[in-house]
């Protein structure tokens, strides 16, 4: 899989499951992301960027046990694959090579 398959958000998801690690299901996804980055998403959005990144093979799901608060339902639990560790190391190492080429940067550090 090659990391210029990935759009911008489904690099944000694919990071936060990561972050989130046996917690990442949709509505956590949603909450790290207004957490973290302030940023409000819809959780539909995630769900098929999520889907996306299954089909992708950078995440796997499962569903977990079904709890009272959810009125029986379980919820889907997904994971990133060896695959989304690769995608995500070779992102930030692009990004870093294109950091590293600002001449302004030399002078002022960020």
């Amino acid at each position: 899989m090659s990391h210029d398959q990935l759009g911008f958000f489904e690099e944000q998801i694919l990071t936060m499951v990561a972050i989130l690690g046996d917690h990442a299901y949709g509505n956590a996804i949603v909450e790290e992301i207004k957490s973290q980055l302030d940023k409000t998403v819809n959780l539909s959005s995630v769900h098929v960027t999520l889907y996306r990144l299954e089909d992708k093979g950078l995440v796997k799901s499962e569903l977990g046990g079904a709890t009272a608060t959810r009125g029986g339902r379980r919820k889907r639990i997904f994971s990133i694959t060896s695959a989304g560790i690769s995608v995500l190391r070779s992102l930030k190492e692009s990004r870093e090579q294109l950091w590293n080429l600002i001449p302004q940067l030399k002078f002022y550090p960020i």
